[in-house]
C-alpha cells in the first residue's frame, strides 16, 4: 500500500495504538481536515539526519523535542510520537501509545508488506540461533535455487549469496522491512532470521508473524539492569514468537519444554521437536563409523525417512543438534524429507564459530563466540568428546562485557572449572568498565588449585601468549580455545567500536601462515 497520513492513521487506529492527531490547535481523531492528508510519504524514518522532502518521522527511545528543530525545512511532513510536539513543528502529529510498535507496523505499511511474499523463519534460544539460522538457508537455499535471505547477528543476506557484516541481532522494524523488500525485489522466496529477546522487549518485531519460529533452548543470560532484570523477563520476551508464529520447532530437551508446549497449545499452533537422541520428529544420532559424523531420521506421522550419514564442516555434539533444528525447520517450510538439500548442511561455515586452525601435530586453536556458562561448557564437553583420549591440555581465553550480563564472569569460567589447565582473562567489550577489574572479577572464580591463571592486555598479546605457552608444552597435545568474539572486529571500549583484526586473523599470523 501507499502509505499516507490518512492510511497511517487507519493502521494505528486498528492497532488501537493511536490516541489522537495533534494539527495546529485542533486536536482530533478524522484526518478530514488536515491538508495533504493523501499525499503519499516518499521517506519514512525514525533518524531526524535522514529527514528528506516528505518524511514521516517516527520519534521513538531518547528522542528529544529539540531534534525536530530545522526539520521542516528540509521535508518533515508529519510525524509520529507518545506526545505533544507541537512546540517544535507545525506540520500535524500522530500521538500513539507506543512508538515502537507504530514504527514496526508503519514499516511494514510503507515496504508494502514484503513479508507477505516470503517465507518467514523466525529462530530464538539462548545458544546455537546463529549457527542453526545459516544451516537452515543453506537447506532452503539449496533446495529453491539460491532463493532464501537472512538476517543473523553475524551477517545479513538479501540475495541467497552476498553476505554483509549486520549491526544487530534482529535488525529495528524499519531497516528489517526495507530489507525485506529488497529480498523480495531480488527474488527471495525465504528469510529465515535469528530472534532475539531483545527484539520482543523493544518490538522490533511488532506485528510481524513467523510461518514457522524455532526455539532452541533456554538458560540464563543477557540479565542486567540494561537488558533484562531476572531470567524470568528474559525467558517470557523470548516465548512472544510462540504466540507470533504459525508453526513452531522446538528442541525436546529444552527447560521449561512443558510451558513452551502450553504455549503452543494456546496459540493454536503445530510443535515438531528435534533431538539429539530421544523420542522427536527429528532425531540425530552419532555416526557410531565417525566420530564427528551423525545420522538423521525424520519422522512424518507413520512415515520415517533415515537420511545418508552426514559429517559437519563445523565440528561439535552441540552442531549437530543446531543441525537436526534447521532440518526439523526446514522440513517444517516445506522441504521433503528424502531432500538431497537437507544435506547442505554439511559445507556450512559461520565465520567465528568453531573455526578450527591448526597449529602442528600437537596444536589446535579453536575460535568461538561461547560467552556464556552453557556455551563454554559444551564447548569444553565436545573437546573432551573429540580429544578426551589424548589426554588435551586446554587452554582457555576469554574476557566479557562490560555494563552488562554481569552472570557471565562467573558462568564462562564455571563452564570450563576443572578441565582447562590455562586461564588467560583479557579484553572484551568492556565499554566503561576497567578491563582489567573485569578480568580480575573472573580470575576470583576459578577455584581449581591446579589451574594456571592469567591477566593479559590487550587481546591481541593474551592470544600470543596461550599460543606460545601451548608451544612450550608440546610434549602435551594442546587445544587453546580462543572465545567469546567469534568474527567480530571491533572491540567496545567507553562507548566507541574500537577496530580490532579480529580473533582468527591474530590466530593465523601468530602461528605464521
Amino acid at each position: 500500500m501507499t502509505l499516507t497520513l490518512n492510511s497511517a492513521a487507519a493502521v494505528l487506529s486498528e492497532h488501537n495504538l493511536l490516541r489522537e492527531i495533534i494539527n495546529g490547535d485542533s486536536w482530533q481523531l478524522d484526518t478530514a481536515h488536515i491538508d495533504g492528508v493523501d499525499t503519499p510519504f516518499t521517506n519514512l524514518t525514525y533518524d531526524t539526519r535522514t529527514v528528506a522532502p516528505n518524511t514521516l518521522l517516527v520519534c521513538k527511545g531518547r528522542f528529544r523535542p529539540e531534534f525536530l528543530d530545522g526539520t521542516e525545512e528540509r521535508g518533515l511532513a508529519a510525524y509520529v510520537a507518545e506526545s505533544d510536539l507541537s512546540s517544535h513543528t507545525t506540520k500535524p502529529g500522530l500521538i500513539v501509545n507506543d512508538a515502537r510498535k507504530a514504527l514496526s507496523l508503519l514499516a511494514a505499511a510503507f515496504y508494502d508488506h514484503p513479508e507477505r511474499d516470503l517465507t518467514v523463519i523466525g529462530i530464538t534460544g539462548t545458544k546455537g540461533k546463529t549457527t542453526t539460522a545459516y544451516f537452515t538457508q543453506s537447506i532452503l537455499n539449496t533446495y529453491s535455487a539460491g532463493r532464501c535471505a537472512l538476517f543473523s547477528s553475524v551477517d545479513n543476506c538479501l540475495d541467497g549469496h552476498t553476505y554483509a557484516e549486520s549491526d544487530l541481532t534482529t535488525p529495528e522494524s524499519l531497516d528489517a522491512f526495507r530489507m525485506m523488500r529488497q529480498a523480495v525485489d531480488n527474488g527471495m522466496k525465504y528469510l529465515v532470521m535469528e530472534v532475539s529477546s531483545q527484539a520482543y522487549k523493544v518490538n522490533r518485531v511488532y506485528g510481524l508473524t513467523f510461518d514457522v519460529a524455532a526455539f532452541l533452548n533456554i538458560s540464563p543470560d543477557h540479565i542486567s539492569p540494561i537488558e533484562h532484570p531476572t531470567f524470568e523477563d528474559y525467558f517470557h520476551c523470548k516465548r512472544q514468537i510462540i504466540a507470533n508464529s504459525r508453526a513452531l520447532v522446538l528442541g525436546a530437551d529444552c527447560d521449561h519444554h512443558d510451558l513452551l508446549r502450553e504455549d503452543a497449545k494456546a496459540a493454536g499452533i503445530d510443535v515438531t521437536e528435534f533431538a539429539m537422541g530421544g523420542d522427536a520428529q527429528v532425531v540425530t544420532r552419532l555416526d557410531p563409523n565417525n566420530k564427528e559424523g551423525f545420522i538423521a531420521t525424520i519422522s512424518d506421522g507413520e512415515r520415517s525417512v533415515t537420511l545418508e550419514p552426514m559429517a559437519l564442516d563445523m565440528t561439535g555434539e552441540f552442531n549437530i543438534v543446531n543441525a537436526a533444528a534447521a532440518i526439523a525447520i526446514a522440513h517444517r517450510a516445506g522441504v521433503p524429507a528424502s531432500s538431497q538439500a537437507m544435506h547442505a548442511v554439511q559445507n556450512v561455515q559461520v565465520p567465528g564459530r568453531m573455526e578450527r586452525i591448526r597449529g602442528g601435530d600437537n596444536l589446535l586453536v579453536y575460535v568461538d563466540f561461547a560467552h556464556n556458562y552453557i556455551s563454554v561448557k559444551s564447548l569444553v564437553d565436545e573437546i573432551e568428546r573429540v580429544y578426551g583420549e589424548r589426554n588435551p591440555r586446554i587452554t582457555l581465553v576469554s574476557g566479557t562485557t562490560g555494563g552488562k550480563a554481569i552472570d557471565r564472569r562467573e558462568g564462562i569460567v564455571k563452564g570450563a572449572l576443572g578441565r582447562v589447565e590455562s586461564f588467560i582473562f583479557t579484553l572484551d567489550d568492556p565499554n566503561f568498565e576497567d578491563p582489567t577489574d573485569i578480568a580480575r572479577q573472573m580470575q576470583s572464580y576459578v577455584t581449581d588449585p591446579a589451574a594456571q591463571t592469567q591477566i593479559v592486555m590487550p587481546r591481541e598479546d593474551a592470544v600470543a601468549k596461550a599460543i606460545a605457552d601451548a608451544r612450550e608444552h608440546n610434549d602435551r597435545f594442546n587445544v587453546v580455545l580462543v572465545i567469546g568474539k567469534g568474527d567480530e572486529t571491533r572491540n567496545i571500549i567507553n562507548g566507541k567500536p574500537v577496530p580490532y583484526e579480529g580473533d582468527s586473523v591474530v590466530v593465523r599470523r601468530v602461528l605464521g601462515e
